[in-house]
Order: C-alpha cells, then structure tokens, then sequence
C-alpha cells in the first residue's frame, strides 16, 4: 500500500518559517516526480512546488518563489519544502503528491499550516 504521510504544519508568526516533510512508503520513491499543493479555505488547490525524480530541478508558483524551497532525498524517500517569509496568505493545508506516468499517481492526508499573529 503507497502511503505519503506529510508533517511539519502548524501554527507560525508572519515572518517566520516551517520545514514540511512527507515521507513515502509503499512505491519506488525515486521513480516519482513529487508535488507540494496547498488549500486555502474557499480555495482551490493550489500547485506550488515541484521537483524531478532526481531532485536536480524544482519549480515554484509565483507567490512562493524566493521563499519557498523545495527538495528530496531518495535515500530516505522523503520530500521537505522549506518555507520563510511565510505570509498569512499561505495559511493553507499542504498536501504532497507523487507523480509517476499516467494515472499513476499517489497524495498524501495534508498538513495544517497557520500563519498569524
């Protein structure tokens, strides 16, 4: 059973910072594209980040970029965005999301983040 099981979340001042995780079970990790979406309340999901199988190239949505990184390590079959700046806009739930070919792919639960003063 492929599992990805996202921590990290909570309860953060503007300005300060998280490292979410989501570690991976069940599949052969470094087969997988990974994603990191968000859920604002009354919102779409959002795409905010995303990294290749190798971890050599990420990418980030406009409102993230140059606050926001993203990585991975294969041995450990684990993905982590590291979040700064956090701002109350992204107040969200964070989900990961594995990305293999076709219809193959997997999401985590979420995780809560809350960014107020």
């Amino acid at each position: 059973e492929v599992q990805l099981v996202e921590s990290g979340g909570g309860l953060v001042q503007p300005g300060g910072s998280l490292k979410l995780s989501c570690a991976a079970s069940g599949l052969t990790f470094s087969r997988y594209a990974m994603n990191w979406h968000r859920q604002a309340p009354g919102k779409g999901r959002e795409l905010v980040a995303a990294i290749t199988r190798a971890g050599d190239t990420s990418i980030y949505a406009d409102s993230v970029k140059g606050r926001f990184t993203m990585s991975r390590d294969n041995a450990e079959n684990t993905v982590y965005l590291q979040m700064n700046n956090l701002k109350p806009e992204d107040t969200a739930v964070y989900f990961c999301q594995a990305v293999g070919g076709g219809q193959d792919n997997y999401w985590g639960q979420g995780t809560q983040v809350t960014v107020s003063s």
